[in-house]
């Protein structure tokens, strides 16, 4: 039964666009509005989030691949310097857990140095700056 049912999905969305970058951010919107409805009873909350739920589905089971392909193009190369930072903020923050990481004094570098070696002299390879801080 499920198996059946699976493929006449499958079948269904053949030739559709599906999900992309821009329908899971308006996806995460839509979340992120429902969940502040909870809090907030709006009505103009209320029609913007089913607008974005219909746009959502009408970008996923649209026939139409290379206008969708462009909208997302589009959106990727508006939103690249966003999402450049984030990814840089995430690998930093993953970074912190096994090191610290100090900015240079004199130029303002970023350094990277292992924790748990207790006070060490650390060398900028920048400017060539030395300074003393705790691992």
């Amino acid at each position: 039964m499920f198996e059946n049912l699976r493929q006449k999905l499958y079948q269904f969305m053949q030739g559709r666009y599906g999900m992309d970058d821009l329908n899971r951010t308006l996806m995460y919107v839509t979340i992120a509005l429902i969940l502040v409805q909870l809090f907030v009873h709006n009505n103009v909350l209320n029609v913007i989030t089913l607008i974005l739920i219909v746009l959502v589905y009408f970008r996923m089971l649209s026939r139409n691949i290379t206008k969708r392909y462009q909208e997302n193009r589009l959106f990727l190369e508006k939103t690249s310097g966003l999402r450049d930072r984030w990814a840089k903020l995430k690998y930093e923050l993953s970074q912190r857990k096994q090191y610290h990481i100090y900015k240079c004094p004199a130029c303002g570098q970023k350094i990277r140095v292992p924790r748990g070696k207790g006070k060490i002299a650390i060398t900028c390879r920048k400017c060539g700056n030395e300074f003393v801080k705790n691992s």
